[in-house]
């Protein structure tokens, strides 16, 4: 893949990351409104996979950053929310708190990545792929990967199939939102101190609407 001109041409990388590494993790490159997928498993392919496509910003769909006051995973009698967490809960979209269960898996895996990454020169920001749904009323992929890849071709990307995994098409939701990221069209939610969340603005440039 060729680097193109223009924001239009700005590759993104988007990643619906696993907590584990015998898990798939879905993986998709934007290129000019082109997906391209992929499924993933070790930490070693996923950064392989975006430093060869030396995108312009990396979309993780995981949290990257402990709450403001937490030392660690591990303590107990902590902060369990960020800002970005609670902007979520007054906007009244659902989510796992990164202190539940295997959502630590999740993580410290995530906070793993972004420090390679970032250390290797790549932009990385956090994204919420079923938020991203929600705002731009596409449905989840729990209710059907068919009506997600539909709502995802309506935003105008090309290259989905119906082969794609619920994972990439996750990934191709968070390469989405680095692309209105990179366009200025985008709801940056939470405390700069801890992590944003990146959000798509519905009413600008990444509107769906519904064909139902």
């Amino acid at each position: 893949m060729s680097q193109g001109s223009g924001v239009e041409k700005m590759r993104v990388a988007g990643i619906d990351l696993a907590g584990s590494s015998t898990r798939p993790t879905g993986f998709c490159v934007l290129d000019g409104g082109v997906a391209w997928t992929a499924t993933l498993f070790s930490d070693v392919e996923i950064v392989s996979e975006c430093l060869k496509a030396e995108p312009r910003v990396v979309a993780i769909d995981a949290p990257l950053a402990l709450p403001k006051g937490r030392k660690s995973l591990e303590e107990r009698d902590s902060v369990h929310l960020r800002e970005c967490d609670r902007a979520l809960l007054r906007m009244g979209i659902r989510f796992f708190p990164l202190t539940l269960g295997p959502m630590r898996k999740l993580t410290k895996r995530g906070m793993e990545l972004r420090e390679t990454l970032e250390r290797r020169g790549l932009d990385v920001i956090e994204v919420y792929p079923g938020a991203a749904q929600d705002v731009l009323n596409i449905p989840r992929k729990q209710k059907g990967l068919e009506k997600l890849r539909e709502g995802l071709e309506r935003l105008g990307i090309k290259g989905m199939s119906e082969r794609n995994t619920g994972d990439e098409l996750d990934a191709v939701t968070s390469a989405w939102v680095g692309k209105c990221y990179l366009e200025g069209n985008y709801l940056a939610l939470g405390d700069p101190d801890e992590m944003l969340m990146i959000l798509p603005r519905a009413e600008k440039g990444c509107r769906n609407k519904r064909s139902d």
